[in-house]
């Protein structure tokens, strides 16, 4: 029996592992790197080993380390989470070498999937249907487009598509050097590329006793750079008869390898319900929830009991109801997803249940109606958001007896979260589950690319939402400021004892910069240029304005580099723009400035080499992805301060290009 566990892992997956052994009376162990020394999952744990370093390469990747802190923790047991050292055959053994249980597939089980070229192989001789591997080098003109794939690892790292033979060589040589830095393993392969295939997986559970569950499908088609941002519980192209040849292939998958625990086998489906193997990951998917909110189970307590020996009944529940998961990242779809760091000020989302227990039992709900809101989340108000990790901030899910109601629930869910201090996809996620396309079931790889992503990461806000927020915000900080004044207290905001230019103050928002001027008198608060607008209460955290008989309210939190406005019109985040701004340091003409911090892990140009506009010149590492860096125009590299290996912060110089038109400067 298991009784002191510890999670090889960080953030919201130890989170949720946590919770389970506190209801099985298990006690829990947290490795945590200098990065997350105050991180949730680090002061939830029972007792925390602390791995010294900020990177994953030198804490949660050292599996020496983690089996060290599960020894001197005293622990019994090692649970891997996902990503990391998840499906590393090397890692499981070491565990089970030093006399622990693991909570997994065994070594032999993760090996023989953790090379695509030869899992694949392995599948198609269990007769499981799979694409075509096509050597890089032989690819011809009749195959393209193909999509270049990393061999190990997976989370859309190592991933280009193609669709010249020209860019072939230069795409094989960036996946492989992603690949190696990401997997520890440059080999990659091509396979046909669908561009408008569909992402659906089978949860497998198996015991030790030769029983396989398939615990229906997942649809994970909707992706950003090859990875999930919305998935959902059943899938809402599967008919019965898919999903017999879906679970069919996925037990068929399970048993070549002899697999033990929870995994997930990955299918590519065309329209015509044909599929074809794509992966099969040997651990836990992010996606989990889903599964467990349509089933009432709860897979990580199922875990336990398999890695313990016991078996599982003959046959799985039956599922009900729609479950629907999106992942919440800090980054901006707007400006090519990049991620975002910092502060993260408030984090609250409305009526949900924190890492919740399953759904109740199926049997018990028959026309239950209730909704659940369930939130795993890695992060609270006042954490901050660093550039070592994954980007996601949490996992919304929600569960409602159809797919519509669903959607509509999830959307509404995340639409009323206050979320201050960092740019996120949140508005995104929201205008996908609105989309007719998406309500209509009709989604698949490409959604954003066919539906427009300048349009599906529109603001939720409009101009004039973004307006009438700068005029709460302006309003509220007029108030605040009366509120702490330590003279005349007793006089109102804005008072006047001779009529004067107003008050005014600026924002910048997301349509631009907004100038609110306001005045008192003595029927009110006016609003320049804003005749018909009302002003209600006003204080420093509320403020109610109207048009005619409508008013909204709207509530603002005020931050040292931020103003937060929710309305029901949408969240809307100001920066101030201040009055007498500080001189700005100056570089030079030309310069390229790094989006965001990282790693330098890649430099393609040299000092006095002509580039052409668009030109990649250097690669950035952050937040598990990789960062291109291209040439603004065409011109000479006149200055390359970046090197391969430097970690670099926001707004440093990475390079300079001259153009060669001195009118082409942008």
């Amino acid at each position: 029996m298991i009784s002191r566990l510890l999670v090889a892992n960080r953030g919201e997956i130890a989170r949720r592992v946590f919770r389970t052994c506190r209801e099985r009376g298990i006690s829990t162990v947290a490795v945590y790197s200098d990065a997350d020394a105050r991180a949730l999952h680090t002061r939830e744990a029972d007792i925390a080993v602390r791995l010294p370093g900020v990177t994953a390469a030198d804490t949660y990747l050292r599996a020496d380390l983690i089996v060290e802190a599960a020894l001197a923790a005293g622990a019994d047991a090692v649970h891997p989470g996902y990503g990391f050292l998840s499906e590393n055959a090397a890692f499981a053994q070491a565990v089970i070498d030093a006399g622990l249980t693991w909570v997994g597939p065994s070594p032999d089980a993760i090996d023989a999937m953790g090379s695509k070229i030869a899992s694949k192989k392995l599948m198609a001789a269990a007769g499981v249907p799979v694409l075509p591997e096509l050597d890089p080098a032989t690819v011809t003109e009749a195959d393209l487009p193909v999509l270049v794939k990393a061999s190990a690892g997976g989370g859309g790292r190592g991933m280009r598509v193609v669709h010249t033979l020209d860019d072939l060589p230069d795409q094989v040589e960036a996946a492989r050097a992603e690949a190696a830095a990401a997997f520890g393993d440059p080999t990659v392969f091509c396979e046909p590329y669908l561009a408008t295939g569909r992402h659906i997986e089978v949860q497998v559970m198996a015991d030790t006793h030769g029983t396989i569950w398939a615990l229906g499908e997942r649809e994970c088609s909707i992706q950003r750079r090859h990875q999930k941002v919305v998935e959902e519980a059943p899938s809402p192209m599967v008919d019965p008869a898919m999903r017999d040849r879906l679970h069919a292939a996925a037990t068929a998958a399970a048993a070549a390898i002899a697999y033990r625990g929870a995994g997930t086998v990955e299918f590519l489906a065309g329209d015509d319900g044909s599929f074809h193997f794509l992966e099969t990951n040997t651990r836990l998917q992010v996606e989990h929830p889903v599964t467990e909110l349509v089933t009432g189970l709860d897979l990580v307590a199922l875990q336990l009991d398999i890695a313990e020996g016991a078996p599982l009944p003959p046959t799985p529940p039956a599922t009900h109801g729609h479950a629907i998961e999106v992942r919440l990242y800090a980054e901006d779809p707007a400006h090519t997803w990049r991620p975002q760091t910092g502060p993260l000020h408030t984090f609250t989302l409305p009526t949900t249940t924190e890492f919740g227990a399953p759904a109740p039992a199926p049997a018990g709900r028959g026309g239950h109606s209730a909704v659940v809101v369930r939130v795993d989340s890695g992060f609270a108000g006042g954490d901050t958001v660093t550039p070592h990790y994954d980007p996601m901030l949490a996992k919304v899910i929600v569960w409602a007896p159809t797919r519509e109601r669903a959607a509509r629930a999830l959307a509404a869910a995340l639409a009323q979260a206050r979320i201050h201090g960092l740019v996120t996809n949140r508005d995104l996620l929201v205008n996908v589950l609105r989309h007719p396309a998406f309500l209509a079931g009709r989604i698949n790889t490409a959604f954003f690319a066919q539906h427009g992503l300048d349009m599906l990461a529109r603001p939720l806000a409009d101009e004039d939402a973004q307006r009438l927020s700068a005029c709460a915000a302006a309003l509220a900080a007029s108030a605040a400021e009366r509120a702490n004044a330590t003279v005349v207290t007793g006089l109102p905001g804005g008072w006047r004892n001779v009529t004067s230019a107003p008050q005014s103050r600026a924002y910048q928002a997301p349509a631009g910069r907004i100038d609110v001027g306001y005045r008192r008198t003595r029927d009110g608060v006016q609003i320049e240029g804003e005749p018909e607008l009302v002003v209600g209460e006003v204080t420093a955290t509320r403020v109610e304005l109207g048009r005619g008989n409508v008013r909204h309210a709207f509530t603002v939190a005020a931050y040292p580099d931020v103003v937060c406005v929710d309305s029901v019109l949408g969240p809307v985040s100001l920066r101030p723009v201040e009055r007498f701004p500080e001189a700005e340091v100056q570089v030079a003409s030309g310069s390229l400035l790094a989006p965001l911090p990282g790693a330098v892990i890649r430099v393609a140009v040299a000092e006095g080499d002509q580039v052409s506009a668009g030109q990649p010149l250097l690669w950035l590492e952050a937040m598990k992805m990789q960062h291109e860096i291209t040439a603004p125009t065409d011109g000479t590299v006149t200055h390359l301060p970046a090197a391969v290996g430097h970690q670099v912060e926001v707004g440093a110089v990475l390079a300079v290009v001259t153009p060669a038109d001195p009118e082409a400067q942008p």
